[in-house]
């Protein structure tokens, strides 16, 4: 799932001015607290960008930073994706057999 991030949220969150530093607050918090932040994050672009399309062009990824199921890119363009990558078994239920 690609979500499109308002840019100023997602600085502000972390406390940072650019994607630059971006990597260095990650790296500096919680492993737990990054995911929840970043799960917030999804859910409330999602909220807000209900209906209007995007498309991520992995041509045009300038830079890109990867935390376990999360990756954050930004392009050219300075658009800011979050790709969450959701595995086949998050859907399953276990069998009681």
């Amino acid at each position: 799932m690609i979500t499109l991030l308002n840019k100023e949220t997602l600085y502000n969150t972390f406390g940072v001015k650019d994607f630059n530093s971006l990597g260095d607050a990650i790296n500096n918090m919680a492993p737990s607290m990054v995911e929840y932040y970043l799960s917030d994050l999804c859910d409330y672009s999602s909220i807000n960008d209900a209906g209007n399309g995007f498309y991520l062009n992995r041509r045009n990824i300038e830079n890109s930073i990867n935390i376990s199921d999360y990756n954050i890119y930004i392009d050219y363009n300075e658009d800011i994706f979050l790709e969450i990558e959701i595995s086949e078994d998050d859907y399953e239920t276990g069998s009681l057999w």
